[in-house]
């Protein structure tokens, strides 16, 4: 089987996309970065997704993030809390993250060469998520054009595909999708600001999409929610 390097956060779009990477014939090697997040709780969340899915090679690498600062998830800003999807559709959000995406595709990059692998898989969403600048189309396949100027691989002719799947799908598609192929969103994590127990709020943006996506798929909602959420 040949390797493909998956970002893996742990959250119900990665899990989605490790899934399909499997499901497209590939090894998967998963890559989680522990960036300073507030959520850190994604990590151990995205460990238990990749043994339960069978991943062999999993690994967290280290990238303090807080140093820059600038989000609401690598800082002390608070994070917004039932937001209107208008205004979510609206702006760029205070839980971007200045360059998160950009770093991380670099890390898969360099730990795909190192394993043998010109596959790498990335579950950034253009449409639930709009207001990201680097979850948009155009920056997945600039970043394909790059990886290619930018590594040894590369120069020796050997291309590098960016898989984005999720890219035009809104959530209650992944999550069909994801069903589909024998996810159990009861592992996953989403919630920006979730409790000492980890347990999601409830009301911040990424997890108002998830209920909203959950709903409209039809499909049950797993999560943990705090108390009243």
């Amino acid at each position: 089987m040949k390797k493909a390097v998956v970002l893996l956060s742990g959250g119900l779009d990665s899990t989605t996309c490790l899934a399909m990477a499997k499901a497209d014939g590939f090894e998967p090697v998963c890559l989680a970065i522990h960036y300073g997040q507030r959520h850190a709780v994604e990590l151990e969340r995205a460990r238990q997704v990749a043994e339960t899915m069978g991943a062999r090679d999993f690994r967290i690498v280290p990238l303090d993030l807080r140093g820059i600062g600038g989000s609401a998830l690598t800082a002390d800003i608070e994070v917004p809390k039932d937001r209107p999807e208008t205004e979510m559709s609206h702006g760029i959000p205070v839980t971007y993250v200045p360059a998160r995406n950009l770093l991380f595709l670099s890390l898969a990059l360099g730990l795909a060469e190192v394993v043998g692998a010109h596959d790498i898989y990335i579950g950034v969403n253009a449409v639930d998520y709009s207001g990201y600048p680097d979850c948009r189309p155009q920056f997945i396949e600039a970043f394909a054009s790059v990886a290619t100027l930018a590594t040894k691989a590369g120069v020796e002719g050997q291309r590098f595909q960016v898989h984005a799947p999720l890219s035009g799908m809104t959530k209650a598609q992944i999550i069909r999708e994801g069903t589909r192929l024998g996810v159990d969103y009861g592992l996953t994590h989403s919630c920006y600001d979730p409790d000492a127990k980890g347990r999601a709020c409830g009301h911040c943006d990424s997890c108002v999409l998830r209920k909203k996506g959950f709903q409209e798929a039809g499909v049950p909602d797993p999560t943990p929610y705090t108390e009243g959420a």
